[in-house]
């Protein structure tokens, strides 16, 4: 198909044009930034009545901001405790949210059991998919048990019928799965492409804005896992949610990594059944559930996840290396953090792993990133090489310093509480975190232990 003489590609970076897509920006040199657009027509007034990208609801002029009345919404629950957890207690009129995940994770599956909740509480709903049949989301409705809902099916990739069907239905929700699949009319561009995302992700955010009603896109993930399109399709929506999991575990995760109504890595635990996923109220329980009785190697650590903390068990494994080059493996925490604490135990405990491979894990397939892991990690190691099992009831955090000092965490009480109710009796973690208070409170259940050092924490859970 011939392409329009109008149209133009803009890059994003620099506001170059060019009469054809090229890869790289020959102006800044910049990357896959060039957006298809149309050039406006110079001749006609300039008016942003009825314009495409007006907003329905924009006030013409600036207003000062004692003027303006603040509103508040109630929050629409989903019906699905830990997908409101992860929103932020709710889902927000008005609001545009981004959900992305590996292919069969289970996006659609939780997308449409929030549906026929919704749908069947606060009013009806409507769910777009341009890669089901309605039969096929029928079949899997069937399965989750979805009822007579009002629930409103409508397979379609173009974005002009989309919007024509939300007018007609006035929805309570819409739930558009996926946006790669949409298209506009107005573009010539393939499905997918950045100037069809960017341009539906708009035209659905003015919808969402314009009618008050909850939009919920269902986003694919590049190889890396991040999220196809522009990174400005990240800034366009409200909030973005990452859906985790690893094939051979049923439990799924879904993070907040932005959240304009809520906090920020937030976290909520499914598992996933043959009628649909459930919410896990207690993933501590979850992912201490085949924790192995005295191992060497193992060691739970108490991660803060948001404003929730998860007990987890980290595993280690060190051997001695027989190709000569030594590996360090790990899964669930950084790697490059695992290098720095390995040379870190080496010169402060000293400890010699030259020549040995080292491999870590987090049980359970959740990945943890904040520095507090550090004491549990170390501590596993150690207790590979040694061959020493650290207490069945000993849990710990702490985050760790080149010097081998342990330094202070953050939010050091729900880690020891959730400890203490998971029925641990001794706690190791940094000595500036040690609460005479709550040593009090806790006296009898569970013994705090305060560590400088990395050495002096070692000999404690290693004795």
């Amino acid at each position: 198909m011939a392409k329009r003489a109008n149209t133009i590609f803009v890059c994003q970076e620099c506001g170059a044009q060019a009469p054809k897509w090229v890869g790289r920006c020959e102006e800044c040199g910049a990357w896959n930034t060039l957006v298809e657009d149309r050039p406006r027509e110079t001749s006609a007034p300039v008016s942003t009545a009825g314009h495409r990208y007006a907003l329905a609801a924009a006030t013409s002029a600036a207003r000062l901001y004692d003027e303006i009345a603040l509103e508040h919404h109630a929050r629409l629950p989903t019906g699905i405790g830990e997908l409101d957890r992860v929103l932020g207690g709710g889902v927000v009129p008005g609001s545009l949210v981004l959900l992305g995940g590996e292919p069969g994770i289970g996006k659609s599956t939780l997308l449409l059991q929030a549906a026929a909740n919704m749908a069947r509480t606060i009013g009806p709903v409507l769910y777009s998919s341009g890669e089901e049949s309605e039969h096929q989301i029928k079949s899997r409705g069937e399965r989750l048990a979805v009822g007579s809902a009002p629930l409103y099916l409508l397979a379609e990739t173009c974005l002009e019928r989309i919007l024509e069907e939300i007018a007609r239905t006035r929805p309570a929700l819409v739930i558009v799965d996926s946006v790669q699949t949409v298209f506009s009319l107005k573009l010539q561009s393939a499905p997918g492409s950045i100037g069809q995302v960017r341009e539906a992700a708009t035209q659905l955010l003015f919808a969402a804005k314009g009618r008050n009603v909850p939009v919920f896109l269902v986003g694919h993930v590049t190889k890396d896992g991040s999220l196809a399109g522009p990174k400005a399709l990240e800034h366009v929506v409200d909030a973005v949610l990452y859906f985790e999991g690893e094939r051979h575990h049923a439990h799924r995760v879904v993070r907040a990594v932005k959240n304009r109504f809520g906090a920020v890595s937030e976290l909520g635990v499914f598992e996933m059944t043959s009628t649909g996923l459930m919410p896990v109220p207690n993933p501590s329980k979850l992912f201490l559930a085949e924790r192995p009785e005295n191992a060497p190697g193992s060691a739970v650590l108490c991660a803060m996840e948001g404003s929730r903390p998860i007990l987890v068990e980290v595993q280690a494994l060190v051997s001695t290396s027989t190709y000569g080059n030594a590996r360090r493996m790990a899964n669930g925490i950084d790697p490059q953090r695992l290098a720095l604490l390995l040379a870190v135990l080496e010169k402060r405990a000293g400890l010699n792993l030259a020549g040995d491979d080292v491999f870590v894990n987090v049980a359970g397939g959740l990945t943890i990133d904040e520095p507090a892991s550090d004491l549990g990690v170390l501590a596993a190691i150690a207790s590979s090489v040694r061959g020493r099992p650290i207490a069945q009831a000993t849990a710990m955090c702490g985050e760790v310093g080149l010097a081998g000092e342990v330094r202070g965490i953050a939010q050091a009480g729900p880690r020891i509480r959730e400890a203490s109710q998971m029925g641990f009796t001794r706690c190791v973690l940094p000595d500036a975190n040690i609460d005479p208070a709550e040593r009090r409170a806790l006296a009898g259940q569970c013994e705090l232990v305060g560590v400088r050092t990395l050495a002096e924490a070692l000999e404690e859970v290693l004795a």
